[in-house]
């Protein structure tokens, strides 16, 4: 692999960053459907700490996942760069069709 242009540096910052942020923002989501119910309703303690602890666990497995997704999918993407989606070929189309 040659060396990397400043823009392809740069792309790759931007993107990491956006798959910690998104990570994140997903995490505190799930977290806070999973523990939203632990504000709203009284409940006994064990179940509070059990909505926590699942909270916890959720959040904790969103969040790398997260990363991962976006930064495959962001991989794949700069692996297909400079080969075009479709063939350059130019579509015959017949007058009947």
């Amino acid at each position: 692999m040659g060396a990397r242009t400043q823009a392809q540096r740069d792309e790759t910052t931007v993107e990491i960053g956006y798959a910690l942020f998104s990570a994140v923002f997903a995490a505190a989501v799930v977290f806070g459907a999973v523990a939203g119910p632990k504000l709203m309703f009284a409940m006994p303690y064990a179940v509070e700490r059990g909505l926590l602890l699942a909270a916890v666990a959720a959040a904790a497995l969103v969040l790398p996942l997260r990363v991962v997704t976006v930064l495959r999918r962001f991989s794949r993407g700069t692996a297909r760069r400079g080969l075009p989606d479709q063939p350059s070929q130019p579509g015959r189309t017949s007058p009947d069709s």
